[in-house]
């Protein structure tokens, strides 16, 4: 790898920094110069319209071009003086002209950045080894949705090779059909069955993959359920939900728009009453009491009733569940037979 693409990997020119930094416009390029190490040499720096940096170092006594620093083994103290600093150069015209990418190819940022637009979520680089492999996280669910990794091209297609970028969806029951669309692949590293592998070469267009990363977010995006109590003798929610299937309850943090949440009732009845949908949260709302402290709130709607003798504290005992003083998860097995009664 050149000096000139270790260097500019992952960054974009800005061109009026360009400009302002001393680079002149000659067509579609960007051209700039400046001498160093005692006027011994000259930096010849020319950007295309790509975005691709080219550069020379030209020795001006001779008015040719030296290349000696680019010689792998060359690791001589001058040689290693004019690549030292011929590098600087390059450096710091990456710092103040150009912006930092998350990825090196144009549609992996392209798409990175309508991911964020739409989920509000970046990627994440997770591992040292693996500084270019970024992971797309679900807030809600803590799931990934997405998994991009720079490889070698005959990862996917045995007879090419080159850098690329991937992108991993899981797709679970999607997979088979979307294998069938060109430029979706069998997943690279990660379970065939439930993921799929892109290339992001422009094969595919940013809407169709962007159709693909909608299908892997709502797979991750799992309901939470919850379990909350309810003090019959602070708030008669027997009588609420007589009058009306829609209320509004304290909020935990915790807890997000389309979770389902499990009202437990207190003593005397001491069970689980209601099964409801949260359908709004952080609603603004102050209120304190010597038994209550409110600064927002959520919005329920009824789903399903239970009787008062089904899932008593007793029965939640035997599920695992020894006490409910405030928003809890529930177990495996209490999650599937509340959800199991019609």
């Amino acid at each position: 790898m050149s000096l000139e693409s270790e260097v500019f990997k992952k960054h974009i020119p800005n061109n009026n920094k360009l400009i302002k930094y001393g680079f002149k416009k000659t067509n579609n390029e960007y051209r700039f110069s400046k001498t160093f190490m005692n006027n011994i040499f000259r930096a010849d720096i020319v950007i295309d319209d790509k975005g691709q940096v080219i550069g020379k170092v030209i020795e001006i006594e001779l008015d040719e071009e030296y290349t000696n620093f680019r010689i792998e083994g060359n690791i001589g103290e001058f040689v290693g003086r004019v690549r030292e600093e011929y590098k600087n150069i390059l450096q710091d015209i990456a710092i103040k002209c150009f912006e930092k990418e998350y990825f090196i190819f144009e549609q992996t940022n392209r798409i990175t950045k309508l991911i964020n637009e739409k989920y509000n979520v970046s990627p994440e680089f997770l591992w040292h080894k693996f500084p270019g492999y970024g992971v797309f996280r679900n807030t809600r669910s803590n799931k990934w949705f997405g998994i991009v990794m720079n490889l070698d091209k005959s990862k996917i297609l045995k007879t090419e090779t080159g850098e690329v970028e991937i992108l991993n969806l899981k797709l679970d029951d999607n997979v088979s059909n979307a294998l069938k669309v060109k430029g979706v692949y069998p997943s690279y590293h990660l379970s065939k069955k439930n993921w799929i592998s892109i290339i992001l070469d422009n094969t595919l267009s940013d809407e169709k993959i962007m159709e693909l990363v909608d299908l892997s977010y709502d797979i991750s995006n799992i309901k939470g359920e919850w379990l909350i109590p309810a003090n019959p003798k602070y708030y008669d929610i027997i009588n609420a939900f007589n009058e009306t299937d829609t209320i509004i309850w304290k909020q935990s943090n915790n807890i997000w728009a389309g979770d389902i949440v499990f009202i437990y009732v207190a003593a005397p009845i001491s069970a689980i009453l209601y099964k409801c949908e949260v359908l709004e949260v952080d609603i603004p709302y102050r209120y304190s009491d010597k038994n209550v402290s409110m600064e927002k709130v959520m919005k329920i709607k009824l789903l399903k009733r239970y009787a008062k003798d089904k899932f008593t504290f007793e029965m939640l005992n035997e599920y695992g569940i020894k006490w409910v003083r405030g928003p809890r998860g529930l177990t495996d097995e209490l999650s599937k037979e509340l959800n199991s009664l019609k």
